[in-house]
């Protein structure tokens, strides 16, 4: 039978709750005198300055990690702040913040001592890879306007890919994602980070990379400095954003990647369009497209019935249309000038008839004489010489003709 031991040895022992615990050990750390007034040499790291002018930062080595506080009236004192590798010499006292239970040193002083180990191991890297000309300009390549497949580069577990995941769905939906998986911190970061790439590049699908990680202290950034991490970066054959840390945080890979980018939102924002202003472009296109449509379609539609106006002008029909004006015009011409002559002549003949027969024997007639002819052989009777006695005689009067006998 399995015996569980009770949880205190001596059961009547009343317990300290936490905050009696850490006020007593806030009390003996600041009772001890050697503790007010210390010098601390050491690292900085993670420093930050707080809107409130404050200044929150760590002093490490190699081997342990303190939190420091500086507050505003003492920072108000300093020439300049201290960046993020600094070796300095701080001067204050140790207390205890008993909220999180942090045992932390409240910087009067600051004296700089120069660069720190970790740091001076990134400006060497830096300036030996930079020699190479492996953040030269000029081997920079642009990125894809719209990429169809995106990889990206972090750990699973990290808060990074869920706002590179956020701002993607945001922006550019149409964007498929990759996840190479891997370690963005510690010592096995590195070779994992060379293979996520490697990964990726033998893909050929993917048309831009995402090598991204949230802020931390330099020596948790420190995979990103890695020799074998920037080249790796260089020698992809994918362009690369690189978004690790905050906007302050530079690593190797940064300077080795053909972008980068403040944060790992902000690398996703750089590797894709925004789909609002697509939508805007896509807008003014459509409308520019239907002006120019519209106006080109005008042209054409003048063009063309410029053309039929011509095509009307040379067309045959016109001119049969005219030939048969033209017949009907010189028809109904003619056929006044038939009549015309018709009439003139008609009127010529009347003229001709009334000559005529002002001259007609029947006019005189017509006064009361009459012709007599011999009826023997017609021969008109001019004179009594020309009868003789027995002769008939065709006397012809105004309306009619009668026979007579000279006796």
């Amino acid at each position: 039978m399995l015996e569980q031991l009770p949880l205190f040895a001596v059961a009547d022992r009343k317990p300290y709750t936490v905050s009696q615990l850490m006020a007593r050990i806030r009390t003996t750390v600041e009772a001890d005198p050697r503790l007010m007034d210390v010098w601390v040499e050491g690292e900085i790291s993670n420093f930050r300055q707080v809107a409130s002018g404050h200044c929150y930062f760590t002093l490490k080595d190699a081997g342990a990690e303190l939190r420091c506080v500086m507050w505003r009236d003492r920072v108000r004192g300093m020439r300049t702040l201290p960046n993020n590798g600094d070796s300095v010499l701080a001067h204050g006292r140790v207390g205890v913040y008993e909220q999180r239970g942090d045992l932390q040193l409240y910087v009067e002083t600051l004296e700089p001592l120069g660069l720190g180990w970790l740091y001076q191991e990134y400006e060497r890297l830096k300036a030996r890879l930079e020699a190479e000309g492996l953040f030269a300009p000029e081997r920079k390549r642009s990125l894809p306007r719209f990429p169809r497949r995106i990889g990206i580069v972090t750990s699973p577990d990290a808060a990074a890919l869920r706002d590179i995941l956020n701002v993607l769905s945001r922006r550019y939906p149409l964007a498929e994602v990759i996840l190479a998986p891997t370690l963005v911190q510690g010592e096995e970061a590195p070779p994992q980070i060379v293979a996520a790439l490697r990964a990726l590049n033998a893909r050929v699908d993917i048309d831009v990379i995402l090598l991204a990680r949230g802020g931390g202290s330099l020596e948790e950034l420190w995979a990103f400095n890695d020799e074998q991490v920037a080249r790796a970066v260089a020698a992809s054959r994918i362009p690369v954003v690189c978004g690790v840390g905050h906007e302050t945080d530079f690593s190797l890979a940064d300077f080795a990647a053909d972008r980068r980018a403040p944060t790992p939102s902000a690398a996703a924002e750089l590797a894709t369009p925004d789909r609002a202003e697509l939508r805007q472009q896509v807008r003014f296109w459509r409308a520019r497209l239907t002006r120019a449509l519209g106006a080109d379609l005008a042209r054409r539609r003048e063009r063309v019935q410029g053309q039929v106006r011509a095509l009307r002008r040379l067309s045959p029909a016109l001119r049969l249309a005219q030939a048969r004006q033209r017949l009907d015009d010189l028809t109904e011409r003619a056929r006044r000038a038939f009549w015309h002559q018709i009439a003139v002549r008609r009127e010529r003949l009347a003229g001709l008839a009334g000559r005529l027969e002002g001259v007609s024997p029947l006019a005189t007639l017509e006064r009361g004489y009459a012709i007599v002819r011999r009826a023997a052989d017609g021969l008109i009777v001019r004179s009594p010489a020309q009868v003789e006695t027995g002769d008939v005689l065709r006397v012809r009067v105004r309306d009619g003709e009668f026979g007579a006998k000279v006796q």
